[in-house]
């Protein structure tokens, strides 16, 4: 075990921070020592993101103190907060897509220039390449532009970004919930050599094994306030569940109830194509039943949903409710029954400068319209049924999507599937980025559905989800189904061969 150091260089005292209708944060303690990892965990709606906001310089507590170096320090902005040598990487990524990978990671430093500074791009374009290399992605294009990248370049630019300045605090939000095993190992090589070189880091993460295998030491909220700090070495996966959400949760992966599936089938593709992507894709999804597609980054899950969705062209056939369908578009396929959880929650499934209600209709807007008018009570309605059904937490129906926490967001736009009468429900990544309650939560839901005759597919880079969850697990490899597996079939092992193309099971 690591010795700490005996001056934290951040220090949060009784930090408080209430929005309307919600108290975020009620007097947190922190203290962050140079040269530690420091995990702060907790359910969403614990504070985490209000608590990384605030060192940000994008909130300011309503009370408390912070301590930089042993001094009070006010954060009023981004440009403070960076220019203390705080960088934070968001879940959500904050690049410029319409310009290059070395553009992107010279942004932080251009902006501490300030004024009318000279652009040095060649020395903007050596800091790319050497952080790239310290990375392990030495071979990332410098040229190539940001939105033609895959999700997880992007993040390993954005991570990039935040190292480039002179660093004393890195503060990381969900990091690697998009890369993957090789490339998270890649980032906690180099987050160990940062450690090692002095640099507090902050990592907010609901994947608590990797907490505990990463962090020197664990903070736990709850509902806005601070419940314990402890050494990982001392920690375990059920005493953290146990501090976040005040209770034993009991295996969350861990279906209850018996099967569903019905006879009837409700969704059946043949012969999906969609070069070079997919290739002769053949399924069937029966009523009450939960089917999970698996298969690695690029093996064609994303295009799968996005062609099950209407949202990428395809060759072969989808057939609802054994009917030939022509489904070209998201609005083709919400009027034949199906619907939509993207797994970008925030960037294409919620609206979050609406509220509750808006988002829960905004798909079947003709069901609360009368001559081509909305009808708000209509609207007030729908929005109260879909929060009693589902137990979303918000404080009223017009409270504005984005100081949802992420499980109820998840939450509102499966409301949102279900008040179109969608009988095939699309999940993609459905618990990404959710704690571990919201998770159960949202498990009991897709059951319940089940149970009353829905289809639900589940398309997840979680095995132990899909294992947990479903009744038959589809796994893709290069854009091929690669195996087939019964839930009594199910073994790790077995579905990772398959994944990788060493091995077929049941096709």
């Amino acid at each position: 075990q690591r010795p700490f150091l005996m001056t934290p260089i951040v220090e949060l005292h009784e930090i408080s921070k209430g929005f309307p209708g919600v108290q975020a944060l009620e007097g947190v303690s922190l203290t962050v020592e140079p040269g530690e990892i420091h995990a702060i965990v907790g359910e969403n709606g614990a504070g985490k993101s209000t608590l990384i906001n605030i060192l940000a310089g994008e909130l300011q507590p309503d009370a408390g103190r912070i301590l930089y170096l042993g001094e009070q320090q006010t954060i009023p902005s981004p440009y403070v907060s960076q220019q203390l040598g705080i960088s934070v990487v968001y879940q959500e990524l904050a690049l410029c897509p319409n310009l290059t990978v070395a553009e992107n990671i010279s942004l932080s430093a251009t902006s501490m220039q300030g004024g009318m500074a000279p652009l040095h791009r060649s020395a903007f374009r050596a800091t790319a390449r050497r952080v790239l290399e310290q990375l392990g992605m030495g071979h990332l294009d410098l040229n190539a532009v940001v939105s033609r990248l895959g999700v997880a370049e992007q993040q390993i630019v954005e991570i990039a970004k935040a190292i480039s300045t002179d660093l004393k605090v890195l503060i990381l939000d969900e990091p690697n919930s998009a890369l993957t095993t090789d490339e998270t190992e890649r980032l906690f090589t180099v987050l160990r050599q940062l450690r090692a070189n002095g640099v507090a880091i902050l990592y907010v993460s609901h994947r608590l094994e990797e907490v505990l295998n990463l962090a020197d030491r664990i903070t736990v909220l709850r509902d806005g306030r601070f419940v314990e700090t402890i050494p990982a070495a001392e920690a375990s996966v059920n005493r953290l569940i146990a501090s976040m959400v005040g209770r034993a949760v009991d295996n969350i992966y861990r279906r209850r109830g018996e099967s569903t599936v019905q006879p009837t089938t409700a969704l059946q593709v043949r012969n999906l194509c969609s070069p070079p992507y997919l290739n002769n894709v053949t399924f069937d999804l029966h009523e009450g039943e939960v089917l999970g597609i698996a298969g690695l980054p690029n093996a064609g899950k994303e295009e799968l949903v996005d062609c099950c969705f209407g949202l990428r062209h395809y060759s072969g056939d989808i057939l609802i409710q054994g009917r030939k369908s022509a489904i070209h578009s998201p609005h083709a396929a919400i009027a034949h029954g199906l619907a939509l959880i993207p797994a970008d929650r925030r960037g294409a499934g919620a609206l979050l400068s609406m509220g509750v209600q808006e988002n829960v209709v905004a798909a079947s807007l003709r069901r609360v319209s009368r001559a081509g008018f909305v009808q708000f009570g209509a609207v007030r309605k729908a929005a109260a049924a879909g929060v009693r059904e589902l137990d979303i937490k918000a404080s009223s129906l017009v409270q504005r999507m984005a100081t949802l926490s992420g499980g109820n967001q998840q939450k509102v736009i499966l409301s949102r599937g279900l008040f179109t009468q969608a009988r095939v429900l699309i999940l993609h990544e459905p618990t990404r980025g959710i704690d571990v309650g919201a998770k159960a939560e949202i498990y009991a839901i897709l059951h319940k559905l089940a149970e009353d005759g829905a289809a639900v597919l589940i398309v997840s880079s979680e095995l132990p989800e899909l294992m947990g969850q479903c009744d038959r697990i589809l796994v893709l490899y290069r854009g091929c189904i690669s195996g087939s597996f019964a839930r009594d079939q199910f073994a790790e092992e077995s579905i990772l061969a398959c994944a990788m193309g060493q091995a077929s099971h049941g096709i």
